[in-house]
């Protein structure tokens, strides 16, 4: 069984992450574990749909090793991410009385993660939580780190906090309950993260995805083996710059993780959240991304098909070829990745060598020529 510290040096603060098949058997004893004896009560956050399939056996387990529990169930979808959903979880938690030495659990994917975690890191000026992650893209990114937060109708994660788990509890099986759209949002932030980290990463996960595209088990030690990869990837980022100093230009910087995120954003803005998943958006992302280096004169064109092939082999990603490229751009504009009035891109030089450029540096028509190519290409390929 995979198991990692995080250590964050701002704060001093360590975790475990735990990454294994049929871990949620144990929660209640890794729970109590972690928070101590002290700790009386804990309040299970999830969706209606995870919580029907984990959340009884969950709770059955937390109340077995002595402590009380609420649930708190959110609503599906992205675009529940948001102040009202907050100020909701908010009021439940001081309804129950949860205390400083009791802890939030967030049972699910990044929705919830995001919004349980949020609300943890402000209800009485912060309480502790743990993550259980239930897809993969929160198991391999939005779990590990301690960003938190809710969307404004402006724009995507706009309003919100760092607030690091206590304990990270990763349960492979969980992705067998998963959509198809689901694995592929999830198989694109690995993409972004070996893109950012190096070719020993990316070939690890494009190799996994050719073994289970002829139709090997997903759920494998060699699996569990590859999502502690992610992890440990993210972690050593986090632990360098816990909390994205926008100072900092280097390949170690925490800005090198929104690699893609800056078109993924925009698509997922102008489209109201409603068609993509967050990963599927940052898929388009990475490919204009990528377009974008190449037309820089930053990146050549073989590291650049090793990306697009590397996002194709994820699976089909929802259409775009109906978006106008002056709305993406438009969207852009109003990234909350700004500094001194300007977009931050992330972009490569090569695969594992990002950097971070100034959007002052990229003109609109430039802009525009490389979503145009890579929308234009996703047409006629499908």
């Amino acid at each position: 069984m995979p198991r990692l510290q995080v250590r964050t040096k701002a704060r001093s603060q360590q975790y475990e992450i735990r990454i294994g098949s049929g871990l949620l058997q144990a929660v209640g004893g890794l729970c109590r574990e972690r928070l101590g004896a002290d700790a009386r009560r804990v309040v299970l956050i999830s969706d209606r749909k995870v919580f029907s399939l984990y959340g009884t056996a969950i709770i059955k387990g937390l109340r077995a090793v002595g402590f009380a529990v609420s649930q708190c169930s959110l609503p599906e979808g992205e675009r529940y991410k948001s102040i009202r959903t907050l100020e909701k979880t908010l009021h439940f938690l001081n309804e129950i009385g949860i205390e400083r030495s009791d802890a939030v659990i967030a049972l699910g994917g990044g929705v919830v993660g995001d919004v349980a975690g949020f609300a943890a890191a402000v209800y009485l000026r912060g309480v502790r939580f743990i993550q259980i992650p239930t897809t993969l893209l929160a198991q391999i990114d939005s779990s590990v780190g301690g960003k938190t937060g809710v969307n404004l109708p402006a724009g995507k994660n706009l309003v919100g906090a760092f607030h690091q788990p206590s304990l990270v509890v990763v349960d492979v099986e969980t992705l067998n309950s998963l959509p198809a759209r689901e694995l592929v949002a999830g198989w694109c932030e690995c993409v972004k993260q070996g893109a950012v980290s190096g070719r020993e990463l990316l070939d690890k996960t494009t190799g996994f995805l050719e073994v289970i595209g002829k139709r090997a088990p997903l759920i494998s030690p060699r699996l569990e083996r590859l999502i502690a990869s992610h992890c440990a990837f993210k972690a050593s980022i986090v632990a360098d710059d816990e909390r994205e100093n926008v100072t900092r230009a280097d390949s170690h910087s925490r800005r090198i993780l929104n690699f893609g995120h800056t078109v993924a954003h925009a698509l997922e803005s102008v489209t109201h959240y409603r068609r993509f998943r967050h990963g599927e958006a940052v898929g388009h992302g990475m490919l204009v991304a990528g377009e974008l280096s190449k037309n820089l004169g930053l990146l050549h064109q073989t590291e650049l098909e090793l990306l697009n092939k590397a996002v194709r082999l994820c699976g089909p990603l929802p259409a775009v070829t109906d978006l106008d490229d002056s709305m993406i751009a438009g969207a852009i504009a109003q990234d909350k990745k700004r500094v001194a009035g300007h977009v931050k891109w992330v972009l490569l030089e090569r695969i594992g060598t990002p950097r971070i450029i100034d959007g002052s540096e990229i003109s609109s028509t430039l802009l525009r020529k490389s979503v145009r190519a890579v929308f234009q290409k996703r047409n006629s390929r499908h």
